[in-house]
């Protein structure tokens, strides 16, 4: 699977890791940086995600900043992209398979290495199971999303 990867600063480090661990189990990687600890803005690599997903250059994102708070935030701004703060194995897996989650938000502060690489690896192993109730809530996401983007251009 492509998984574009981001992090801010914060999530630099944990963003490498990452990287290669996922890129071991035969994963695509497109690492959008940050490359080191100099400050940064974590809604420019949110956004860097997005485009990707967006664009068809990734299946998936994973994004890292101190508390994970800041990336899910901004990566839902951006259409498309349904991004979710995941600090447990069941939530990982469980927003793909029933909400078509395509982006994971993690808190480099909030969880260590270990659980950020169990958190990644059942995100990018879980798929959407497409039954009726969930393709129907899906459904209604993206509708609001057009509705409310709509809104926005009158």
């Amino acid at each position: 699977m492509k998984v574009a990867l981001a992090a801010d600063h914060a999530g630099f480090e944990l963003k490498d890791l990452l990287s290669m661990a996922l890129e071991k189990r035969g994963h695509e990687v497109i690492d959008l940086g940050t490359h080191d600890r100099k400050p940064v803005d974590y809604s420019d690599f949110a956004e860097a995600v997005g485009q990707a997903l967006r664009q068809k250059r990734a299946e998936r994102g994973v994004l890292i900043c101190g508390s994970g708070v800041g990336v899910s935030v901004a990566a839902n701004k951006i259409p498309g992209v349904r991004a979710a703060l995941c600090q447990d194995y069941y939530s990982a897996h469980q927003g793909v398979e029933h909400d078509d989650m395509n982006v994971i938000c993690l808190g480099a502060r909030i969880v260590g290495p270990e659980l950020a690489l169990e958190l990644s690896l059942a995100f990018v192993s879980a798929r959407f199971n497409g039954e009726e109730r969930h393709r129907r809530r899906l459904e209604k996401v993206i509708e609001l999303e057009r509705k409310y983007s709509k809104e926005e251009m009158k």
